[in-house]
């Protein structure tokens, strides 16, 4: 199982893959992780009660890496902790823009790649700073993969 390691401004978080229910997004994510791709971007949509969003190399939601995956829609529900992938109306369109849900979106499922679940660091989760786009938004210091 793959593991990865959020480095926010607002503490760790650790994050489970679905390897087993979205293998090309979990793919993709790592190479970007271990890339440094995401070292100092920002989550640059966050709506308390529902999600964060970052992985835009923009920071303006309208930026991602150079390679599309095409969707993965499993049957994890977008629950609190979930991680998904952001895209754009074409169901193909994830790059490298992904969301942690803060509550319960269940309306999202089957309609998003849920790729991973927040294990630990949620409070660093709700910590990050609310605004679309926030005044002050929350910076990654470093996503790296890890071992178990």
């Amino acid at each position: 199982m793959t593991k990865l390691k959020l480095e926010l401004e607002t503490g760790d978080v650790i994050i489970e893959a679905f390897d087993d229910k979205a293998p090309k997004h979990v793919e993709q994510i790592a190479r970007l992780a271990e890339d440094g791709f995401y070292d100092g971007l920002t989550f640059h949509r966050v709506i308390d009660g529902f999600m964060a969003q970052g992985g835009c190399p923009d920071g303006n939601g309208m930026g991602g890496a150079d390679e599309n995956i095409p969707a993965e829609f499993n049957d994890t529900p977008h629950v609190e902790g979930v991680c998904s992938m952001a895209r754009a109306q074409d169901p193909n369109s994830a790059s490298s823009q992904f969301f942690i849900c803060i509550d319960d979106a269940t309306f999202l499922d089957n309609q998003y790649t849920a790729w991973g679940r927040v294990v630990e660091g949620m409070d660093a989760v709700h910590a990050i700073h609310k605004g679309e786009p926030p005044k002050n938004p929350t910076k990654i210091k470093s996503f790296r993969k890890i071992d178990d």
